[in-house]
């Protein structure tokens, strides 16, 4: 079984302020950042990851958070260094760093670009002041553009900005404004997604008023056909790129590709050359993690073989335009006629395209996606 593309997610647990709808794993930052404590910490993880590399090299690497760029250059350049020596850069490696619209990290940007990371994802989430205190964000929208201008100035040809809909009494008007001043700023990739309300966030004790479900239909309708209008093919549920500029990273994730988890929180999958594949995740609180009396990895699972499917189907088939049907084989070692009774199934409710050569959802089957993914549950 051939090992499919490696890549690298480094996670960054700081932010500013913790955003009341945020359900990612991030704290807010004191005074003072462990930095170099936590490049230490990093850089064993990954000495304990090192027997899932396999002779491959990064193909990809994303900073996410949090705020990565909280972190100085220079931190981030030591644990780029530590990646490329103990285990190398693919030719053409694309590296993403999240990166937040305030002033403070914008004159980074330049930094940044030396060090090799060659791709920004900006969270504007909004250009309207009400829709960004409404989100507890600490930006407003002329901050949002000016890092744009200033990602661009420093030499950054290939950045997306992440905006979000069905807002706080959002109007269609206020979502197709926000999409049209991001158009404007001629971003190489938008990630286009509506709010949702997440356990264990402050919305969820303290729920805002949403639009109702027509609008946000309304919303999402006339938004695709902007992007398109535009120039912006929608390749993921979520995701819209200029032609070519689809994100790497993400598409290895969504093709069932491997990746290395490391930081607090983080989450990794591996392909053993056996065929056995695992999922592994980290300890979750930063204090925990950067304590040397506890393991770094909190929980470690084999996919068994009737999971192997769904688990596949549930990333590839969030693309527009899907995949080969032998990726399938590829990715999992299993026959590809274990999918056929399934495959059936959703064909005859119009939720998967009737293409034997390629597994990919209609546009019925990406609207009732879960639907879909039920077919092919063990």
């Amino acid at each position: 079984m051939e090992l499919p593309p490696l890549a690298a997610y480094i996670h960054i647990p700081w932010c500013v302020r913790k955003c009341p709808y945020c359900d990612f794993n991030s704290h807010a930052a004191g005074p003072d950042l462990p930095e170099d404590a936590y490049i230490a910490a990093l850089l064993a993880d990954l000495e304990c990851e090192l027997d899932q590399v396999q002779g491959r090299k990064f193909t990809s690497i994303f900073f996410g958070g949090g705020t990565p760029s909280l972190f100085s250059a220079e931190a981030l350049g030591r644990i780029l260094d530590g990646l490329e020596q103990r285990v190398g850069f693919a030719e053409g490696i694309e590296i993403t760093l999240e990166a937040n619209p305030g002033t403070f990290e914008q004159a980074k940007f330049r930094d940044y670009r030396s060090l090799g990371i060659n791709r920004l994802s900006i969270g504007v989430q909004s250009f309207q002041a009400a829709k960004l205190k409404a989100l507890g964000r600490i930006h407003d929208g002329d901050e949002a553009i000016r890092a744009a201008d200033m990602a661009r100035a420093a030499g950054f040809d290939n950045f997306n900005l992440d905006l979000m809909h069905g807002l706080p009494e959002q109007s269609l008007d206020d979502a197709l404004s926000d999409l049209r001043i991001a158009i404007a700023q001629q971003p190489t990739h938008l990630s286009w997604y509506q709010l949702t309300v997440e356990p264990n966030t402050e919305f969820w004790s303290k729920p805002p008023k949403l639009p109702e479900d027509e609008t946000l239909w309304d919303i999402q309708e006339a938004g695709q056909a902007l992007l398109a209008g535009h120039g912006y093919g929608q390749y993921e549920t979520s995701a819209y790129a200029q032609p070519g500029r689809q994100a790497r990273h993400n598409l290895n994730y969504w093709t069932f590709g491997d990746f290395l988890g490391l930081g607090a929180g983080a989450h990794g999958k591996s392909t053993r050359p056996d065929g056995q594949i695992r999922r592994n995740w980290k300890t979750r609180l930063p204090r925990d993690y950067l304590d040397p009396a506890k393991r770094f990895r909190a929980g470690d699972k084999r996919l068994q073989q009737n999971e192997l499917p769904f688990e596949f189907l549930m990333n590839v088939l969030r693309l527009t335009d899907g995949v080969p049907a032998l990726l399938f084989t590829q990715r999992t070692g299993l026959p590809l006629d274990l999918l056929a009774e399934a495959r059936r199934k959703a064909e005859a409710r119009g939720l998967l395209a009737s293409d034997p050569e390629r597994l990919v959802a209609t546009a019925k089957g990406q609207l009732f996606l879960n639907d879909l993914l039920q077919l092919f549950l063990p």
